[in-house]
């Protein structure tokens, strides 16, 4: 499959909600390495803000995680755009798999979107 480019949110996405901290792990390291080894590129996509150094801590998950980014892309909250790309992996996105427990918020479930995203042909190995 040819290149592609992914938008990723960052909480309740790649981690648990628990801004401004930096949530549990929710499993998503695994498959992101998985996109980027098989030449798919990454831009985080969040509303985490600049004042409070919170998308910092974001940036620093992806490269202690060794998930190399492409881009950064800030979103304020009331902004509904997003940049352009070709799938975007986000836990407000309708159709997207997410585990609801209970008295917490819903994040992705990723086991879901790798079996999704093998499906599809995203991964060659």
């Amino acid at each position: 499959m040819e290149q592609t480019l992914f938008i990723v949110d960052f909480d309740g996405c790649v981690v648990k909600h628990e801004y401004p901290k930096v949530g549990e792990n929710i499993g998503a390291q695994a498959v992101l390495r998985k996109l980027v080894a098989n030449d798919h590129k990454i831009i985080l996509n969040t509303s985490r803000g600049h004042v409070d150094g919170s998308i910092d801590e974001a940036v620093k998950w992806f490269k202690d995680n060794e998930i190399p980014l492409s881009g950064v892309n800030f979103k304020p909250k009331l902004d509904p755009s997003n940049p352009f790309a070709y799938v975007i992996i986000d836990d407000s996105a309708l159709g997207c798999p997410l585990i609801q427990n209970h008295g917490e918020l819903p994040y992705v479930d990723w086991v879901n979107v790798h079996f999704m995203l093998d499906k599809l042909g995203y991964f060659n190995s």
